[in-house]
């Protein structure tokens, strides 16, 4: 191998008359007015040549330690021996769900436990083996309905829902045809239900952002995205294996998560629907704290479209199950909108948040209590679920927050939970104004990224979530990351009509390997690496990215100086330019066995 180096003069024009800091995200770091084409850094096979094969082995041994010196980034020596991870789940290892060693301690596993985040005390600085057969993933939106089967080999959930329609293998791939537990008559005629049984429920006009819990491959989700709905879907790492790896690999946006004992690292108020099929969650459990959590999470105004056998069927087990759930939801002041049977005989009841404060004050009994909580920002992450309600959020008039602007305008206009200090609207203005220029003019015209081969993309770093908004027009979603150590932006995030989670980068995420084509990160570094360890951070990206997928990487030079390096010792290329911005690109080289 060897390293070619390469300029040239040609420049793409940005300006802006702003400093990046517009809200506190990020350091006060000015955009140069001229961004020049890439000094891209290469890897090239020296095989290609046409020296002998004594001459070419002497080559390579003369510049393995090249590989770890890069001329673009300070000349910083990077020397660490990259091994493979061992064990049978290396290949699709989560450090903070494979914890055996803090599992088998545990308890309790009653409320799931089991399932939940538990890190390891230091993160693994191995790396993980691909599939054998591993092959660049399935395009959308072809990859929507089938995918590679050597990509996610895992059988078991073929066989074990064979009867339900969820997947089908198909000689190389997996095939989905739309079916599920609920969806009889196939997922589209499903969610055409829901709307028939409601019209309140407007696809992709109010209703904009969706979860469903307990999602299995998460086909709700994916065929909702022809309706301009964004779901995020999720359910727990157990025996129905791999089906959020099968969500990720078809191009729909899901998270490994589970409600057991601890909140969702969602924000307040943010969902405009919450789904169940059969989702396996019990929901009156310890007094209804999973309901309370869901009440957290949608805002006012906003539905639970609940489709199980307690709906439906009159048997005892169905029937106590139903009679509890009436206990809570009118504890919790929510109404009943609509309940119905569909043609296939699967029944479906759609509950409504209130909008006023008037059925808590007229409640006989203040049970469950509404919450007292003074300062909820980033509540949620490693928070014990609530016995309380969280009070109905207000405006600066003391009047109930309103709901968004339909989709699309609420894309653009002035979210609803905004700041009501004085100058928060200018601010998100100018943010929205600075992204959609610097995504137009550089990010996607200017730097070295096929973009039509992203499709999974996530933001670490995401502020109001103006990268994403910019990228509106590409067939991709993005998974916004507000930081727990950041300002709290997300309930504004899906004012916008995107989706989000809290996360802390100094651990790992919730989410299998080789899941995303592209990670953004805006000026985290500078914060981050008071904390932990950067080479931990790229260790993690590492996991996360897809083989030919993408690192973009705003930062610091310093920073840039120790990520690079990195970057490159793990065989990624990689391209600076103008000491402003990083691509990096991930190879398929995994140290040898």
């Amino acid at each position: 191998m060897i390293l070619l180096f390469a300029n040239n003069n040609n420049t793409i024009t940005f300006s802006t008359s702003s400093t990046l800091d517009t809200i506190g995200f990020y350091p006060n770091v000015k955009v140069q007015e001229q961004i020049p084409n890439p000094s891209p850094l290469v890897l090239q096979d020296s095989s290609s040549s046409t020296k002998s094969p004594i001459e070419k082995e002497q080559e390579i041994h003369k510049n393995k330690e090249l590989l770890n010196k890069v001329e673009g980034f300070g000349n910083v020596d990077v020397k660490i021996d990259w091994k493979l991870c061992k064990g049978v789940v290396a290949v699709d290892y989560i450090p903070c769900l494979d914890n055996m060693k803090a599992i088998k301690a545990l308890r309790s596993r009653r409320h799931m436990e089991h399932r939940e985040r538990h890190c390891p005390d230091s993160r693994p600085r191995c790396l993980l083996p691909l599939p054998k057969g591993y092959k660049v993933p399935v395009p959308w939106p072809k990859s929507r309905d089938m995918i590679w089967y050597d990509n996610v080999p895992h059988p078991k959930l073929v066989e074990y829902k064979k009867e339900q329609n969820w997947v089908v293998k198909s000689g190389e791939y997996l095939v989905f045809p739309g079916g599920g537990t609920q969806f009889k008559e196939g997922v589209t005629h499903y969610i055409n239900f829901i709307a028939e049984t409601l019209p309140a429920i407007q696809w992709g006009k109010n209703i904009r952002v969706v979860l469903d819990a307990g999602c299995g491959v998460a086909s709700f989700g994916g065929y909702l995205l022809d309706k301009n709905v964004i779901t995020i879907s999720f359910a727990p790492k157990d025996e129905h294996e791999a089906q959020i790896q099968f969500a990720l690999e078809r191009g729909i946006p899901s998270t490994l998560s589970v409600i057991g004992t601890q909140k969702l690292t969602f924000p307040d108020n943010g969902f405009d629907l919450i789904h169940c099929a059969r989702c396996r969650v019990h929901w009156d459990a310890d007094g209804g704290k999973p309901l309370f959590e869901l009440n957290r999470i949608l805002r006012p105004g906003g539905f639970f479209a609940w489709s199980a056998t307690p709906v439906y069927r009159d048997d005892e087990r169905d029937q106590k199950v139903w009679n509890a759930m009436v206990t809570v939801t009118k504890a919790m002041c929510w109404n009943v909108v609509a309940k119905t049977v569909d043609s296939s005989g699967i029944g479906l009841v759609i509950y409504q948040k209130p909008t006023s404060i008037s059925c808590y004050e007229k409640r006989k009994e203040n049970n469950p209590p509404l919450c007292t909580y003074n300062d909820r920002k980033n509540s949620s992450w490693y928070a014990r679920l609530s016995s309380c309600l969280i009070p109905l959020p207000v405006d600066d008039m003391s009047n109930i927050q309103s709901w968004p602007m339909p989709w699309p305008q609420r894309l653009t206009s002035t979210p609803p939970s905004l700041s009501t200090e004085s100058d928060a609207a200018e601010m998100f203005d100018k943010d929205s104004k600075h992204w959609s220029q610097l995504v137009s003019e550089v990010y996607v015209d200017g730097l070295s990224i096929n973009w039509s081969n992203v499709r999974n993309v996530m933001d670490m770093n995401a502020g109001y979530a103006g990268f994403a908004a910019a990228l509106i027009h590409l067939p991709l979603w993005v998974m916004n990351v507000v930081p727990t150590d950041m300002p709290d932006t997300l309930t504004t995030i899906f004012d916008r009509g995107l989706i989000g989670m809290y996360h802390d980068w100094c651990e790992s995420l919730n989410t299998y390997p080789r899941t995303y084509d592209l990670v953004h990160s805006n000026f985290l570094f500078q914060n981050l690496e008071k904390r932990c360890d950067i080479v931990d951070v790229i260790v993690e990206i590492d996991r996360v990215v897809r083989p030919e997928g993408y690192v973009l990487v705003q930062d610091s030079m310093e920073v840039m100086n120790k990520i690079g390096p990195i970057l490159h010792s793990l065989h990624w290329s990689v391209t600076l330019y103008q000491n402003q911005f990083l691509v990096g690109r991930k190879s398929f080289w995994r140290p040898r066995p």
